[in-house]
């Protein structure tokens, strides 16, 4: 779960009289007050639902930390954020309090015994719903722990499990046995010592080697990498963990050595354990999740019984999106039978390029316990596996999916009858949401195993999107796996944006919702479809509007066409009261994010819902609504790559018309001039936000967060470019705004969290595109939030985001000029 985080107190700096002074400014500051009670509305707790559907665990979410509470020491090792004082993850937030909700009665109960200043980290019911187990990271002055938390759900009560605190940095720590009798806990090994510190002086320089004859590999841009052998040994004392079984009452049985183990997890049937663990050598060039690993089964003593695979460290994949690693990967325990592993093995070598034998190119396999015989074949694909959910002996369905030509197939195999052809229930592309069946309804087992619905007749239950030109209306179906025929339990109906959060009972028909209409947050609902149509519903909870002062914002779903005839989305946003023939045009922000397609068809398809609730976050466009702003978000901009064409060989005439064609329409529609409009982005929408800058004058200004602009510094492709520069340097070259920053005759605002770690986003982008519109003679700024990574977390940091943009669209746009 998302865990929210606790509000540490507020130290802004003093507010400066101009957002382009020089670097000397120093201190956060405050935007108007109109959006910074849009940063401060109360946020609704998160629900977990327990086995049995009849209760949820309510998770209060705070407000947004302070930028104390970000700012914790953080180690950066191997991909890995570290905090050191709590051996846990360093990017977490917290949950501030813990209740539990009758969903039959709607009562909510409170739970005695939490910790004081509670900051919940994860949780899990056990699978007899007995007890339910959290994490809380508990801070002791200048000392940390990760502590494991239980409660009694009959007594409504919670007591510390166990002194000796978790190890929380690959996992979470614990994870609840099968026949709910305790716990598979990662304790930090008692007696492993304080953290290896380097003495400062080099044991020799940096060696990386590159053989001659090796195959091309994919090598993407990663952060946070180890540098040196002490970086190694500090990774190798933070991950190395102890494996403890924890009963309930705290009595702890050690599962041998500690061992830097990345995953662990028991067999449904409680006997056996499946492990991976980290090995050497390690890499500079690459993160963990890479390294090489030995995936083994152990008995509960922690003996090894069997290893499946040792697999050497990968450093880059062959060419393509559709690139795999070579030998066994996602090895995981069969839900349905006591201890039995899957797993799938490439038949080319992970290489899409490589030509295959009878059009194979990955095989799944089945491997039940003791591990004597050899493995079977559960399937062959001609495609790469994309998961199984597991029903029973003779149902399972299995995916696979095709990134080149985005194909997606599901077939219905019998695990337990393996000579039966597999059945095919689906096939499609992944990007065609007008026809998407939705995804099977699972449900966790009483070993806590997630296994498929399966109702009379061999029929399952298929919750989705249902994407229509008219908007998104969800929906539930029965299928007749036999006979292919399907029944439509429910579907959203307008006014509302109706949402199946969970189907509580075999039948399908009594549903967990969530409601929602432009003006009503979204809210919990019963749903019994066996009532009368007007009957149904049953409010669970009653979350106010968060933002009422904003609460009658006008929002529109519109469609309008490109030039070349694809159709187009988005969401027009305006002020409260506003009328287009009374008041006339707006300032206008447009905030979009491109994204590739494989045929015009699946671009032109309507997303989104004009039922959804009009929310007015601090994060997106929206907010400012509030300064008397009309908005566009999510604008359709879709690169179209038919047939042999790669989408971005046309990327930037495509993204010129897309913008070209939002501009005219919200000019048509006499919310907007032409000459008071800006745009802006996220990440790969800041990469866009640069280029429309560079290629266009359509925009006053742009708003770039967290971006990058020079694409050879991101060589072995990036988004869905799967390409390398060297063999598509056009390409690469033409789409980088860093290259024609020469051609930015507007004002662009670039912020960037200065401890990014998403991969290809380095802080360094923003700071060189930055430096190239200021020695060209352009109008840039460049504000870095400190201790931010691609994300912003902290109070401070967002209400400076936020001062910085308003001020930037005050000086540039809201009061411009044609011409």
């Amino acid at each position: 779960m998302n865990k929210p985080l606790t509000m540490l107190p507020l130290n802004l700096g003093l507010m400066a009289a101009s957002p382009q002074a020089g670097a000397q400014e120093g201190g956060y500051r405050l935007p108007p007050a109109a959006l910074m009670d849009i940063v401060d509305a109360p946020r609704a707790p998160g629900l977990s639902l327990s086995p049995q559907r009849n209760l949820a665990a309510v998770v209060q979410t705070p407000p947004l930390p302070g930028i104390a509470e970000v700012a914790q020491p953080e180690l950066k090792l191997a991909g890995l954020r570290i905090n050191p004082r709590t051996c846990s993850s360093s990017r977490f937030s917290f949950g501030t309090d813990l209740g539990l909700l009758d969903i039959a009665t709607q009562k909510e109960s409170r739970i005695k015994g939490l910790p004081r200043a509670l900051r919940l980290a994860d949780l899990a019911w056990s699978p007899d719903q007995r007890h339910l187990a959290f994490s809380h990271v508990a801070y002791k002055g200048e000392r940390g722990a990760v502590e494991l938390w239980l409660v009694d759900i009959e007594a409504r009560k919670a007591r510390r499990l166990s002194a000796q605190p978790l190890s929380a940095v690959l996992t979470r720590g614990f994870n609840w046995l099968p026949d709910s009798s305790g716990l598979l806990v990662h304790w930090r090994p008692a007696g492993i010592g304080k953290a290896p510190q380097p003495d400062g002086v080099p044991a020799g320089p940096m060696l990386q080697d590159s053989e001659p004859g090796g195959a091309p590999r994919q090598l993407r841009t990663y952060q946070d990498l180890l540098k040196n052998e002490d970086d190694a040994r500090l990774f190798e004392y933070y991950v190395t963990v102890q494996m403890v079984l924890l009963d309930l009452h705290g009595k702890p049985r050690m599962i041998g050595a500690p061992g830097q183990f990345s995953r662990t997890s028991i067999a449904p049937g409680g006997q056996y354990l499946l492990t991976q663990s980290v090995t050497r050598p390690y890499s500079y060039i690459v993160p963990a999740s890479s390294f090489g690993e030995r995936i083994e089964v152990r008995d509960l003593e922690g003996e090894v019984l069997h290893t499946v695979a040792t697999l050497p460290l990968e450093e880059g994949l062959p060419p393509g999106n559709d690139a795999v690693s070579e030998g066994v990967r996602h090895v995981s325990w069969r839900a349905d039978v006591p201890a039995t592993l899957v797993w799938t093995e490439a038949q080319d070598g992970g290489d899409p390029a490589r030509p295959v034998v009878d059009n194979v190119r990955d095989v799944v396999y089945l491997h039940a316990a003791p591990f004597r015989e050899p493995p079977l074949v559960l399937a062959r694909l001609t495609m790469r596996y994309a998961g199984v959910a597991w029903g029973r002996g003779d149902v399972a369905l299995i995916n696979e999916r095709w990134h080149k030509t985005r194909d997606y197939k599901q077939w219905m195999i019998e695990p337990e009858h393996l000579s039966t052809p597999p059945e095919l229930i689906y096939a499609g592309s992944y990007e065609d949401r007008y026809n998407s069946p939705g995804s099977p309804v699972m449900r966790a087992d009483a070993s806590g195993f997630p296994r498929l619905l399966i109702g009379p007749g061999t029929t399952i239950l298929l919750d989705g999107a249902g994407a229509t030109p008219e908007g998104d209306r969800p929906f539930i179906d029965r299928l007749s796996l036999t006979t292919r025929q399907k029944v439509r339990l429910f579907q959203s109906e307008a006014p509302y944006f109706e949402n199946v959060a969970a189907v509580l009972n075999d039948e399908g028909t009594l549903l967990l919702t969530t409601r929602e209409s432009p003006t009503e947050r979204p809210n919990y609902y019963l749903r019994d479809l066996t009532r009368p149509e007007g009957l149904q519903l049953k409010a669970l909870t009653n979350y106010p509007h968060p933002t009422p002062q904003l609460k009658d914002v006008h929002k529109e779903q519109i469609r309008y066409p490109r030039n070349d005839g694809v159709e187009l989305t988005a969401t027009l946003m305006l002020p409260s009261g506003y009328d287009a023939v009374r008041d006339g045009p707006l300032p206008l922000l447009m905030w979009a994010y491109p994204q590739e397609f494989k045929s015009a068809g699946a671009a032109s398809q309507t997303t989104g819902s004009p039922y959804r609730f009009n929310a007015v976050s601090y994060w997106g466009p929206a907010a400012f609504l509030a300064m008397g702003y009309a908005v566009l978000d999510n604008p359709s901009f879709p690169i179209i790559g038919a047939g042999d064409a790669e989408p971005n060989d046309s990327y930037l005439p495509q993204l010129v018309a897309d913008a070209q064609a939002a501009v005219d329409e919200v000019v048509r529609r006499g919310v907007a001039d032409r000459h008071r409009i800006a745009i802006g982005g996220h990440s790969y929408g800041a990469f866009m936000t640069g280029n429309l800058l560079a290629h266009t004058r359509l925009f006053r200004a742009g708003i770039a967060r967290s971006g990058a602009y020079n694409r050879t510094l991101t060589p072995f492709g990036f988004q869905s470019e799967e390409r390398a520069f060297w063999q598509a340097q056009e390409v690469y070259q033409a789409m980088s705004p860093f290259n024609n920053a020469d051609k930015i005759k507007d004002a662009m605002l670039l912020i960037h969290g200065a401890e990014d770690s998403n991969s290809g986003t380095f802080p360094l982008q923003s700071e060189r595109m930055f430096q190239a519109i200021k020695g060209l003679g352009g109008t840039a700024r460049l504000v870095m939030l400190p201790n931010e990574s691609h994300a912003y977390r902290a109070r401070e940091s967002i209400l400076h985001m936020l001062y910085e943009t308003n001020a930037w669209l005050d000086k540039y746009v809201k009061h411009a000029k044609p011409g």
